[in-house]
């Protein structure tokens, strides 16, 4: 990876996407990084380099969220996350390479067309056992392919809580998610000194991006920022998928 310039060349501009977006603003761009990594290196290597970067991007956006969060909503989600990261540990070795990139195709491709077609359009409160529903998958993506954000967004947009309360809540929950997703990685040998080195030389391009996502917030299109991101996702779920079937 080190002298890959095929992996820079999608590694800056996906982690700086995902800081982007770990800042809160324009939920659910984090879900192109894997895929778009899954281009360069292996989706279990993208994956795990991703896991520290993204919780050291918790550590910055908590510090700017706390507080605000809903936690009836959270004491929702969270149990029900917990299981979709254990369902995803114990398939795991079930998934060879060529499983794994079709997963992340199809959930690029399917998530893209979601935050397209169906994002925003759901009118009805959601019960609380719809919010487990999609706090379990939820966790489940997130643990394939640190792509929770749309499952998430299904339960939490229709609440139509307030801006601060919706971005807290969100942050608050990735950031516990990316906590608990360490110990079936480090059991599934994930998380080693080769990966974790690579991942320290990405940390200044994830800190500029959680910055520059609180900077951005109110001076950028959310919805424009939103629609270019889940365009990408659309592109990069139809070349995995390409690559596997083709």
């Amino acid at each position: 990876m080190l002298t890959d310039p095929l992996f820079w060349l999608v590694a800056i501009p996906a982690v700086l996407i995902t800081g982007i977006s770990k800042s809160g603003f324009a939920g659910g761009a984090g879900g192109l990084t894997v895929p778009l990594l899954a281009l360069a290196v292996s989706p279990t290597t993208a994956a795990a380099l991703m896991l520290p970067l993204l919780i050291y991007m918790d550590i910055l956006s908590v510090r700017s969220w706390w507080g605000q969060q809903n936690n009836r909503h959270l004491l929702i989600l969270l149990p029900a996350a917990v299981l979709g990261i254990a369902v995803g540990y114990l398939l795991f070795d079930r998934l060879n390479e060529t499983y794994l990139k079709a997963i992340l195709g199809a959930i690029a491709l399917l998530f893209g067309l979601y935050g397209l077609l169906l994002s925003g359009r759901f009118s009805k409160t959601p019960s609380p056992l719809f919010g487990r529903l999609c706090g379990a998958l939820a966790g489940f993506t997130s643990f394939v392919a640190h792509a929770g954000g749309p499952p998430l967004n299904t339960y939490l947009l229709p609440l139509r809580l307030i801006k601060s309360e919706y971005l807290a809540t969100a942050v608050m929950f990735f950031a516990v998610v990316n906590a608990v997703k360490l110990i079936p990685y480090s059991l599934l040998g994930q998380v080693n000194l080769n990966n974790l080195l690579v991942s320290l030389m990405l940390a200044p391009i994830a800190y500029i991006g959680v910055r520059l996502g609180l900077a951005i917030q109110d001076k950028l299109s959310e919805s424009l920022f939103k629609q270019i991101i889940f365009g990408l996702m659309i592109v990069v779920g139809i070349r995995l998928l390409w690559g596997v079937l083709g």
